[in-house]
């Protein structure tokens, strides 16, 4: 019962209020049935989740590695639970850009699929996009691009063209013909995306957001900034309306809107963003992280050249702090 009201309330965002009723869930279940059973995973699994979100990621891969050492103990090394904690172990290095480490598990995680499920199954395509996601990180864009083909191809022929996983690997396309410049086919991917989804999901589901996000960032790139600020106005509604204004998820768009007027030197429009996601962010307790110190620096940076030096070395210095802590973690 603790471990339901505790989900409902990080669904909503109140991480605050979620953390002290999944401990105390698992304080009980460990009294029960002890440290290291299978029951207590679920609770395991949601402290290690309601961690990764806030970015207090050492915390996050205690409760993770605890998941993956249960489930290897209770069903064995090859099992498809087994998959899935080691693809979420790799999730929390790859936001964290530790790829060496997540590559591995991502991988081991893709055979014990393809053993277990076949080598045609969705999840195995779920499997390569994860793969592909952290090529694409790194920039290793031509190692990418075969396995999203291979998802895309996968899911087509198991799924069908409409189903929202066929979405999801046309959006991973996308985005990987954005990193090439070539926006044309990026922009084909993504309205297929967009079409697929909206018909699968309806045009105000969250994940709409994303795919609006994605082609706001192809017009950007092609400096077609009105329909950009469009878009990103769109995705925004629809993650203010779906979890809230002062959902940490509303920081990433906020600040997507700021980039796209300072670099348009609409030094008014973008301040506004950035001081709105730097105050949602400052709601979140263990928000600070790598993405909120850039965040800090390039607001710096307009305050520069809008010449208000004193704001913006106090900027700096928090955006290094937030940076210097995040290394000692």
């Amino acid at each position: 019962m603790l471990n339901k009201q505790a989900r409902e309330l990080y669904l909503k965002g109140h991480y605050a209020e979620a953390e002290p009723r999944l401990k105390r869930s698992l304080a009980i279940g460990e009294a029960i049935f002890g440290a290291d059973d299978p029951e207590l995973v679920p609770i395991l699994y949601n402290l290690a989740l309601l961690y990764h979100v806030q970015g207090r990621y050492g915390e996050a891969e205690i409760y993770q590695r605890r998941v993956l050492a249960i489930d290897e103990k209770a069903v064995g090394s090859d099992n498809f639970d087994v998959a899935t904690d080691l693809s979420n172990l790799a999730a929390l290095y790859h936001v964290q850009e530790r790829y060496a480490e997540a590559e591995p598990l991502y991988r081991r995680a893709l055979a014990i699929l393809e053993k277990t499920l076949g080598p045609e199954h969705p999840l195995v395509a779920t499997s390569l996009n994860n793969l592909a996601s952290l090529h694409l990180a790194r920039v290793e864009l031509g190692k990418a691009e075969p396995l999203l083909r291979r998802a895309l191809t996968i899911d087509q022929k198991a799924l069908g063209p409409e189903h929202r996983d066929v979405g999801r690997d046309l959006n991973n396309l996308g985005v990987l013909y954005r990193k090439l410049g070539k926006y044309a086919e990026a922009e084909g991917f993504h309205k297929r995306a967009l079409a697929v989804d909206e018909k699968a999901l309806g045009p105000d589901h969250p994940d709409i957001a994303a795919d609006l996000n994605n082609l706001a960032l192809v017009f950007q790139a092609e400096e077609r900034y009105a329909q950009a600020a469009a878009y990103f106005k769109r995705s925004l509604a629809i993650v203010e309306k779906a979890v809230g204004r002062n959902h940490p998820h509303m920081g990433q768009g906020l600040i997507n809107l700021a980039l796209l007027y300072h670099g348009q030197e609409k030094y008014a429009e973008a301040e506004s963003y950035y001081k709105q996601a730097l105050q949602v962010w400052e709601r979140v307790p263990g928000a600070d992280n790598p993405a909120v110190a850039e965040s800090l620096e390039n607001y710096a940076a307009l305050l520069r050249e809008t010449r208000r030096e004193d704001a913006a070395r106090d900027m700096e210095k928090r955006a290094k702090t937030i940076r210097a802590e995040w290394q000692d973690r």
